[in-house]
């Protein structure tokens, strides 16, 4: 083989600019494997990167989530050829993102496929689902807690409230009342309905403020208000504040998470105990 297909970005635009390129066939170094890509996600933050670009030659090549099986391996790497896998990769590297035939990435950003999963499933749980772990981490929330989780029926938001559920968190989360259905079965334990002031209509449901806010719809400080005093507010924007009244502000970045594959294993054995519903 004298080189891979790829998803290229030559220039920043709208999608007319995405081509397929050529590049050369990746080989994995010590402790890293090359996996043979079935399934890559698109997310915002490639949409991101198509509109903005990034500090690297071109093409870019997107995709920071993807599943495939392990066709060439590096020193030191224990998981055997032919495993399938998922992993997540950051398309901010030299060496691009996901959405090429052939991904070389560290062994630390990938685990086994779930059982029962197909590769399209499981390309959607490394990104959002490590995003999630990453935002119920930073809040370090005892058992028994109220969390507010917005944007509640996205990837993200179902992850958190499934993970805040198997935690001992008591969630409540704003859905569209055509959503509130997909809202409870993930796990929500009240339902609050969107609103132009979603600090009110979250103080409606729980009086005394919420211990803490998932913000994956990017409302900002629009949310604050639901917090209680002292409580937590994670955003996955990069928003830090100003805030109020001693709420902590936690901007979580998923590429913390690029090397965590003791936590991208976990969640893929939540998805085989039935406990996180993947979202295609």
């Amino acid at each position: 083989m004298t080189g891979i297909r790829a998803v290229g970005i030559p220039r920043t635009g709208g999608p007319e600019v995405l081509e397929i390129v050529e590049l050369p066939v990746p080989q994995p170094g010590p402790g890293e494997l090359r996996i043979r890509v079935t399934a890559a996600t698109v997310n915002p933050t490639d949409v991101g990167l198509r509109e903005m670009g990034a500090d690297l030659p071109t093409p870019w090549v997107p995709g920071m989530e993807l599943a495939g099986v392990v066709d060439e391996v590096g020193e030191g790497v224990t998981l055997p050829l032919g495993t399938p896998v998922m992993a997540i990769v950051s398309p901010r590297r030299p060496q691009g993102g996901g959405q090429a035939e052939l991904v070389a990435v560290p062994q630390e950003s990938v685990a086994p496929v779930p059982e029962e999963t197909s590769d399209v499933e499981a390309a959607t749980l490394p990104m959002n689902g490590l995003t999630a772990r990453l935002a119920l981490d930073r809040l370090a929330l005892p058992a028994g807690a109220t969390l507010g989780v917005t944007g509640a029926a996205g990837a993200l938001g179902g992850y958190v409230m499934q993970l805040a559920k198997v935690e001992g968190l008591r969630v409540v989360a704003d859905a569209k009342p055509e959503d509130e259905p997909l809202v409870r079965e993930l796990g929500a334990d009240e339902v609050v309905p969107r609103s132009d002031d979603p600090s009110a209509a979250y103080r409606r449901a729980v009086p005394v403020g919420l211990d803490a806010v998932v913000d994956t719809a990017l409302l900002h400080e629009e949310v604050l208000g639901a917090v209680r005093d002292g409580g937590g507010l994670v955003t996955v924007r990069g928003w830090s504040g100003p805030s109020e009244r001693g709420i902590v502000v936690h901007p979580v970045l998923v590429r913390e998470y690029l090397h965590e594959q003791a936590k991208l294993a976990e969640l893929g054995a939540l998805v085989e105990q039935g406990r996180l519903t993947l979202r295609v």
